[in-house]
């Protein structure tokens, strides 16, 4: 084994098991560059790629080859100890375009003899030229080997800036090296280290100065290169590693402040590249030289994993890396996966201590995030590779790892065993939710809060590995129970939880409906940010339209403040009563925008003959934004939608079977069309073609279902499609547009507006009623709505208490809901029932006269009842305000 190999397996041992389950193919080695002898335009991945790409195997307990920190700030291997030949090889880095020559000598020529060589080279004439070595300028009278220069050292030639295409940028970053030489070798024990992050934020500001030429492209990548050529990522990382306190906390800023600068820095894919690369090198680095928990190491770490998903992957980084014009365009992915390797292996230790304790703990938000922000690339790569081969070869991938390189192996491998090790975790918080525990529950929620988050990357890798995807959906509907639980008590806004509803029977009605409404943004309560509304009652439907349709999206999303005009009251109670009469107006069949089923009055559709408003598809626009502002308010309006309407908005296809309550006449048309006798049907005992007649403002017309339709006769083999095409031609191609409006406006309300396929996809027609309508039972339980009612200045067993639920309960079903709207304003109840409103109802002693009517204050849900003396005074009152036409104006606030 050489010395390159020994020291790289002694490094590599301190991070991951990574290099011992994966052999990832070899880079080339040092000796590859022996036969170089100048190399025009390359960049460090290729020019140097002999010694740099080494870097990372060198020893610390190397002998002859110079101080560790020198040696990697000048990217010298530690191989350059094994021969003290006279005859010299090593390399110079030229300060223009990133060139880099290597040159032979010997021990004895001297300094000038090289800078002649240079001359002869590259036409640099030599008073231009200044080489520095370990941070020192060579002086031409002394000898290479006076000069302490070693086999394969790297020299920088940091002069002729007079010619160079960017001198000050080079100046100041030359600069900042030789002062990190200096302080690394203690010359100066009292030099301030604060100059040395002047100098980058020196440098860091200039590509910023408008007279530079900023906007050119190659401009910005040229800044990128020289901070790459000039080692200057290795220097700060030699400064981070002394043993002096101001060092490390000198160089753990500058790092940090130039990560976040280059961070936020990209623009084109070429510079976004070339930032991604410069804190791969940071990360290359620490990685190599800190500790595994490293501060500093994790935040360039995270800061990569953010900046992946505008880099383009790569599986050979010296077939592909580099354009023709030497721009960098992609990382490799060999590159990232050994810190995808070590993120999981960190999760997996995690997960491992959550499976085996009780304490509740569990992985860390940055690592959970970090994993699937480097799993994320890695994945869509192999996804990419593995089309083009199933493409190519036409066969289907049967696990062969050799296909795509040993990271899939790898990958495949940490999802086998985070995957035991998950359904381990998810036993232990069934566990711990059947013993139905309120004490510690926080303490455990948070424990538990990133298990969805490392669900769905497993989800996402098992797509990749035949019948891994059929073993993680068994997996959670074995714990379907803890699943739900998780989603109602930690999923949040913040992040992507559609993957859970690509199987709908793990979850259930209460987590589908939790997981649709977190697309909606949280209503804030902020009374500066509320759009206002003045409603003029008589004016309701047109004043409504106004208010809500020329409002930007984001002002409704801060909440709604109404009033009616000439009326006090204000508050939760009178928004509630505006939605159910807006809603109400929008749906009444004669405002021509809705068709109510024959068969279900409260469902509704688009009306296809709506154009006869000429305002109709902004009016559609509004009712969009409207329902949805009524589901993010959580308030139910006693409307549903049809199932031709809900299938579309859902982005599902509608079949005859959808259309029963929308038209019963052409369902059972349909329907007797596909039962007919095939002979009947052939012998055109029908009489008809591929022809439909539509009404269209107040006439009718004949509309082809496809080309040539007049000329195409029904039969028995053509009459499914026949069926097909009537059915979409009345249920779809007729509302298309109406349909498209009113989801637009429903999209303006989410916090995504794409997602709002998603959100009707993830729940089923049924249960979107429950939301828009409430309870499906007609009944109102009275003991239900006694259990959730408090009392104030009344005790449960006084009189008038007693007496008011006997009168409550015999009241019908609709004097209840209006004595339910008096008080609430809601006259549908949640699917929950009373537990599912925003608070408990509260019953208050009014000090009002005996012969006052009962009021209520509807945003806090209070009625307020006079001691009434007798039982009979209590029923005649609660008669009055159970009246349809009293109960609609109540409350005061």
């Amino acid at each position: 084994m050489s010395a390159i190999d020994s020291s790289s397996t002694t490094n590599n041992n301190n991070h991951s098991n990574f290099d011992n389950r994966c052999s990832l193919p070899t880079k080339r080695k040092l000796e590859d560059c022996d036969n170089l002898t100048c190399y025009a335009g390359d960049d460090d991945s290729t020019a140097t790629s002999s010694f740099s790409r080494h870097r990372k195997n060198l020893n610390s307990n190397s002998k002859g080859g110079g101080n560790l920190e020198h040696r990697l700030l000048r990217g010298e291997s530690s191989q350059a100890t094994l021969r003290c030949d006279a005859n010299l090889q090593f390399f110079v880095r030229l300060l223009s375009g990133g060139k880099t020559l290597v040159l032979r000598a010997s021990m004895g020529d001297t300094v000038e003899i090289l800078h002649r060589k240079i001359e002869m080279m590259t036409g640099i004439p030599m008073p231009e030229q200044r080489l520095i070595y370990m941070g020192k300028q060579l002086q031409l009278d002394h000898s290479l080997h006076s000069s302490g220069i070693r086999n394969d050292a790297c020299l920088h030639l940091v002069a002729r800036l007079r010619s160079t295409d960017h001198p000050r940028a080079w100046r100041l970053i030359s600069d900042m090296v030789h002062l990190i030489c200096t302080l690394s070798r203690n010359d100066s024990p009292f030099f301030d280290s604060r100059i040395i992050k002047v100098k980058l934020e020196q440098f860091m500001a200039l590509p910023l100065d408008k007279q530079t030429g900023f906007e050119n492209s190659h401009f910005k990548t040229d800044y990128y290169k020289i901070f790459l050529d000039a080692r200057a990522p290795q220097a700060l990382v030699m400064l981070y590693r002394s043993p002096h306190k101001r060092n490390q906390d000198c160089a753990d800023e500058c790092i940090r402040c130039f990560v976040s600068f280059v961070k936020d820095l990209g623009g084109t894919v070429t510079e976004t590249a070339y930032c991604a690369k410069m804190v791969l090198e940071f990360c290359s680095l620490l990685k190599m030289y800190a500790p595994f928990d490293d501060v500093l190491y994790a935040h360039c770490r995270s800061a990569l994993g953010m900046m992946l998903d505008k880099v383009e992957m790569v599986s050979r980084p010296k077939e592909y890396s580099w354009m023709a014009n030497g721009e960098i365009t992609f990382i490799s992915v060999q590159d990232l996966f050994p810190y995808l390797n070590e993120l999981g292996q960190r999760l997996l230790k995690d997960l491992m201590l959550s499976a085996e304790t009780s304490t509740g703990s569990g992985p860390s938000l940055r690592d959970v995030c970090d994993f699937s922000a480097f799993l994320q690339p890695v994945l869509s790569f192999i996804g990419r590779e593995l089309s083009v081969i199933q493409a190519s070869c036409n066969f289907e991938w049967q696990g062969n790892a050799n296909l795509l390189g040993d990271e899939a192996a790898c990958l495949f491998h940490l999802f086998d065993e985070m995957l035991t090790l998950i359904d381990k975790c998810l036993g232990k918080v069934g566990d711990y939710l059947a013993l139905k525990r309120k004490k510690h529950d926080e303490v455990y929620q948070n424990g538990w809060s990133h298990y969805l988050a490392i669900l769905k990357d497993l989800g996402s890798i098992a797509l990749l590995y035949p019948d891994s995807e059929d073993r993680f959906w068994t997996m959670l509907r074995k714990h379907k129970v803890v699943v739900r639980a998780l989603v109602v008590l930690c999923a949040s806004r913040v992040n992507d939880h559609s993957w859970l509803l690509k199987e709908k029977d793990v979850l259930d009605f209460e987590s589908r409906r939790h997981l649709a409404m977190l697309m909606f943004p949280e209503v804030r309560e902020d009374y500066e940010e509320l759009h206002e509304m003045l409603i003029d009652r008589s004016q309701l439907l047109a004043e409504s339209f106004e208010y809500i349709s020329s409002a930007e999206p984001s002002s409704l999303h801060a909440g709604l403040f109404m009033e009616f005009k000439n009326e006090e009251a204000t508050g939760p109670g009178v928004l509630r009563e505006w939605f159910c009469m807006v809603c109400q107006a929008i749906f009444d069949p004669q405002n021509a925008l809705f068709v109510a089923c024959p068969l279900d009055r409260r469902r509704f559709y688009p009306n296809p003959a709506s154009k006869v408003d000429p305002l109709h598809i902004r009016y559609f626009r509004f009712a969009g934004r409207v329902i949805a502002l009524a589901l993010m308010h959580k308030i139910q309006v006693g409307v549903v939608l049809d199932r031709v309407f809900f299938l579309q908005l859902a982005g599902r296809c509608v079949s005859v079977e959808d259309i029963k309550n929308a038209d019963p006449c052409l369902y059972n048309s349909c329907k007797q069309i596909l039962e007919m006798d095939p002979e009947f049907v052939d012998s055109d005992g029908l009489g008809l073609t591929f022809v439909t007649e539509v009404e269209e403002l107040g006439s009718r017309k004949v509309v082809e279902l496809c080309c040539g339709g007049k000329s195409i006769v029904l039969n028995s083999k053509n009459r499914k499609e026949y069926v097909y095409l009537i059915v979409q031609q009345h249920f779809v191609t007729s509302i298309s547009e109406q349909v498209s409006s009113f989801a637009q406006g429903f999209a303006d309300i989410l916090s995504d507006g794409n997602l709002r396929t998603t959100f009707f996809a993830s729940l089923e027609l049924e249960e979107l009623d429950w939301m828009l309508h409430g309870s499906e039972s007609e009944e109102i339980s009275v003991e239900d709505w006694k259990a959730h009612t408090e009392y104030n200045g009344y005790k449960k067993a006084d009189p008038q208490i007693v007496w008011f639920w006997e009168v409550v309960g015999q009241l019908n079903v609709e004097q209840k809901k209006t004595l339910l709207f008096f008080w609430t304003s809601v006259k549908y109840l949640p699917v929950e029932g009373f537990r599912g409103l925003a608070s408990k109802l509260f019953i208050y002693k009014s000090l009002e006269s005996q012969d006052r009517l009962p009021s209520s204050h509807t945003c806090f849900y209070r009625l307020c009842i006079p001691p009434y003396p007798t039982k009979a005074i209590m029923q005649d009152r609660l008669q009055v305000i159970t009246q349809e036409h009293i109960g609609c104006s109540f409350g005061t606030w």
